[in-house]
């Protein structure tokens, strides 16, 4: 765990931004001990397990959902269950010279964006490369992976995030996300696909 230097929020140690307030973290684990008195500082690396977040509320005002513990596959087999540090999800370019580039997301929460390094901004998804016109925001839209629901939410982009070519999505309204979603954002044109 890593406690955010500027609002002291504890994050996971694979975050590299604040969950809270988007600082950059700097690579300060958080000390805890393990019920055995002894420190969780690879306690944990053989085998992955869920650690507990802190009561927090989405932008929905709901608390997020939590892992479920069991998966089972459409045979009755128990699978077992992903380590968040893995990657869950992909983003692929769909469009352009670019086409068939490939954003591997590992995190709970990843961003996407334009990398700004004056403003502390650098986006898990980083367009920057792939958006000659500037249509996308620099904070322009958040992936969250909780349990096993993709959802996609505008962070007040200026040009917007739809999903299927449907309406705009509003600022701060988190939508599902579907195994083969287009993504737009600005004029990026992008494929959701699930990695399982």
């Amino acid at each position: 765990m890593i406690r955010c230097q500027s609002c002291s929020k504890v994050n996971p140690d694979s975050f590299r931004f604040c969950d809270e307030c988007g600082s950059k973290l700097v690579a300060q684990p958080f000390s805890e001990t393990g019920p055995n008195g002894s420190g969780t500082d690879g306690a944990h690396d053989a085998m992955p397990v869920s650690v507990p977040q802190p009561a927090q509320v989405t932008s929905m005002g709901l608390p997020p959902l939590e892992a479920a513990p069991v998966e089972f596959s459409g045979h009755g087999e128990q699978v077992e269950e992903r380590p968040v540090s893995g990657a869950h999800a992909k983003l692929i370019i769909e469009r352009g010279d670019s086409a068939n580039t490939e954003f591997p997301l590992i995190t709970e929460e990843s961003y996407l964006g334009r990398w700004d390094a004056d403003n502390g901004i650098f986006p898990d998804v980083d367009l920057d490369a792939y958006d000659p016109d500037a249509k996308v925001s620099r904070r322009h839209a958040r992936i969250t992976f909780r349990g096993k629901v993709h959802m996609i939410e505008d962070l007040g982009s200026t040009n917007g995030t739809f999903i299927n070519r449907g309406r705009r999505l509003l600022p701060g309204s988190p939508q599902v996300l579907n195994e083969g979603d287009e993504i737009i954002v600005g004029k990026t044109f992008l494929r959701f696909r699930i990695i399982r």
